[in-house]
């Protein structure tokens, strides 16, 4: 067992795990954060991403105990005062999901797209969600979501 103190969502948590607890597990689990889905175990499909320390991250691959000192924010820690985030309002708007399992991880890795590419164009925006799989939508109007959110950034 190991202590780990992280910030959650702008939270202070302080909880003993497993040394071999994925950090996946532990947000659903242990702090049940259950937005933040498992697809694959293999980090593959994107549908776990969250941001630890500000960058996109597969959290079915990361140990929770290699974040001791972290923060992490998951789809639930987006909103403010109750209002969805611009690029969650952007899939919406768009209907940049279908079945919805996929889009927590699509959108978090948008987010740290925008956040390091404040405007760009389609094949980039294709090309960083190359990690990301959706087997609904055929992605057009996931591009759409996030050159539009890109506009209101």
């Amino acid at each position: 067992m190991v202590k780990v103190n992280l910030k959650v969502n702008k939270k202070s948590i302080s909880k003993e795990v497993s040394d071999n607890t994925l950090l996946s597990d532990f947000l659903r689990e242990k702090l049940l954060l259950t937005g933040t889905h498992v697809g694959c175990d293999t980090s593959q499909c994107g549908a776990c991403v969250v941001h630890l320390n500000g960058q996109s991250v597969k959290s079915c691959t990361t140990l929770v105990a290699d974040c001791e000192g972290s923060e992490i924010t998951t789809i639930e820690g987006l909103a403010e005062n109750g209002k969805m985030h611009v690029m969650q309002q952007s899939f919406k708007k768009h209907h940049g999901l279908q079945c919805g399992f996929c889009t927590p991880g699509m959108v978090m890795s948008a987010v740290d797209l925008l956040q390091k590419n404040k405007k760009p164009n389609e094949q980039e925006i294709r090309d960083w969600l190359e990690g990301n799989i959706c087997r609904c939508t055929g992605y057009q109007n996931i591009v759409a979501a996030v050159k539009d959110a890109a506009s209101k950034l």
